[in-house]
């Protein structure tokens, strides 16, 4: 019981010293709140309302270039004109056939509202064999990532998504955050839970580039 009482007492010291270190903290705000003139103020209103100002014009520029919609473009020549022109770009290189493909436009429509930073296009691969040689690309879904123009990286077919057709948003959205091509806000070194099959193995993908790399089909039907 005495050993208790002492355990009891350290608990209450431990809790009281941290709310006074907590209190102190807010009080130190306060104070520095209090101390700001209106010229102060005024200028760190300033500030905020310039940074909402640029915010506000560089998402009406994103807008203006075809960000913030899922978009299909119609040919190869559309497709390098897409790339020039916005920094970050995930293409999907689908075909009409291919029941993943449409699994895939679900996910996409939804981060393409969600990320205007970045432009989310379609091209089908029958209207695209000049490009689809280029970029080596052989398992249908494929995405492409882009980064100033240049394919940085590639998600093909779904095992980065844990393999499974029924994978989150949430996973594709991990997925291309660990690419960089999207500003990701979520933890890169796990991927989101409950969004594998058990027994299906994900891993942070490398993040180097791995553009010339040649592909074998996976679970595809085509």
């Amino acid at each position: 019981e005495a050993s208790q009482s002492i355990s009891w007492t350290i608990i209450s010291k431990v809790i009281e010293q941290t709310a006074k270190v907590v209190d102190e903290q807010v009080e130190a705000q306060l104070s520095k709140l209090n101390e700001m003139d209106d010229d102060d103020l005024e200028r760190l209103k300033e500030r905020r309302l310039e940074a909402l100002k640029k915010a506000q014009k560089q998402k009406q520029e994103w807008l203006s270039k075809g960000h913030g919609e899922y978009r299909e473009i119609s040919s190869e020549k559309d497709f390098f004109g897409e790339v020039k022109e916005s920094k970050n770009v995930v293409c999907h290189f689908y075909r009409n056939s291919t029941y993943r493909c449409k699994i895939l436009d679900k996910h996409l429509a939804l981060l393409a509202k969600k990320h205007v930073e970045t432009k989310f296009i379609k091209l089908n691969v029958e209207k695209a064999p000049f490009l689809t040689e280029r970029l080596r690309i052989k398992v249908i879904p494929t995405l492409a990532l882009l980064l100033d123009g240049k394919t940085k990286d590639y998600v093909v077919g779904f095992t980065d998504l844990g393999n499974t057709d029924e994978f989150s948003t949430e996973m594709l959205e991990w997925r291309l955050g660990c690419s960089d091509v999207i500003n990701y806000s979520g933890n890169l070194m796990e991927p989101p839970t409950g969004t594998q099959k058990s027994g299906s193995k994900i891993t942070k993908v490398d993040k180097k580039s791995i553009r010339g790399r040649g592909y074998d089909s996976d679970s595809e039907d085509d």
